[in-house]
């Protein structure tokens, strides 16, 4: 399989990325990005990743922007991103479920 090249590969965000996997609980999430986003750009993550999830169970344009808000630009950007990019997306979803499903059993 060919190795995974970066368009936004940098010192910068691999220190960012680093930072980020040193986080252990939601509440260390809360303090630290509440520290380094502001409301508008947490808000704007969050609402692409919920759009990518309900592109994901094939809901439509119409439904995605009433229940979030999302211009069809943002959700044209986050299906492009699913149908075209690294499957960032999809490793987030697939171990959201993985730990969902370990944590009922």
């Amino acid at each position: 399989m060919k190795e995974f090249v970066s368009r936004i590969k940098s010192k910068e965000n691999d220190k960012l990325f680093e930072a980020i996997l040193q986080l252990q609980s939601i509440e260390d999430c809360y303090k630290f990005f509440e520290d380094i986003c502001t409301i508008n750009e947490l808000n704007a993550i969050s609402q692409r990743l919920q759009v990518a999830e309900m592109l994901m169970q094939k809901k439509t344009y119409i439904d995605i922007a009433d229940t979030t808000g999302a211009s069809t630009a943002t959700i044209s950007r986050v299906n492009r991103s699913l149908n075209y990019g690294n499957r960032g997306y999809q490793i987030v979803f697939e171990r959201l479920k993985e730990k969902k499903n370990n944590n009922q059993e």
